[in-house]
């Protein structure tokens, strides 16, 4: 299933994401995964269980490899799958050191196209049944974002992804589309539902 998350400056979005890793704990209410309170799981289990891809791309100075598989769980196969289905195996290939190639901290040898692209690489790696996307395509170009959506779309048909989109033509064919006001979630249903509705969502796509 996909979800698109949408609302103006300040609605709520990212607050909602940053309650389903419990970065932001729950004043009141509840969160629910598989009919679980993530309240009474532990934190490393609830975290190692969903993936984020955030606005701002995150890399520590060390290598490539260390950057997609900082664990060492995977094989040499499955990371350059990986940076294939993430479109970067032919720049990785280009380098002199390849996957040793040094990353500096915050990834600022690399462009922000390439953060976000790495980042989908370890998404893809890590494989967990729930991705976050938090504005992720938001900073880069419009040929990188089809990219990485189209990605999404085939690599992860069988996960739930939820977006916080920034760009509403990214979620039209999605599932379904939360509209965030204020804090609250003020409408909820498929896009086509939710643009007869003529509510929010319709007004944010005339303004669009």
């Amino acid at each position: 299933m996909q979800v698109g998350i949408v609302g103006r400056t300040g609605a709520g979005k990212s607050s909602l994401a940053l309650g389903i890793f419990r970065i932001l704990e729950a004043a009141k209410g509840r969160i629910f995964i598989d009919g679980i309170d993530i309240a009474h799981i532990g934190l490393h289990d609830l975290r190692s269980r969903i993936t984020i891809i955030p606005q701002d791309p995150v890399l520590f100075s060390g290598s490539l490899r260390m950057n997609l598989d900082p664990f060492d769980t995977c094989s040499e196969e499955d990371i350059w799958n990986a940076l294939e289905l993430a479109h970067l195996s032919s720049f990785v290939s280009a380098l002199p050191q390849k996957l040793n190639h040094q990353c500096c901290e915050g990834g600022e040898n690399l462009s922000l196209g390439q953060r976000q692209l790495l980042c989908l690489a370890r998404a893809l790696l890590r494989k967990t049944r729930i991705l976050v996307l938090d504005e992720a395509t938001a900073a880069v170009d419009l040929k990188t974002d089809q990219l990485i959506q189209s990605t999404i779309r085939t690599q992860f048909d069988d996960c739930t992804v939820l977006t916080i989109a920034h760009r509403l033509n990214t979620i039209m064919d999605y599932t379904r589309v939360i509209v965030m006001d204020r804090g609250s979630i003020a409408e909820m249903d498929s896009p086509s539902q939710l643009l007869r509705l003529q509510g929010i969502f319709y007004q944010m796509c005339v303004e669009a």
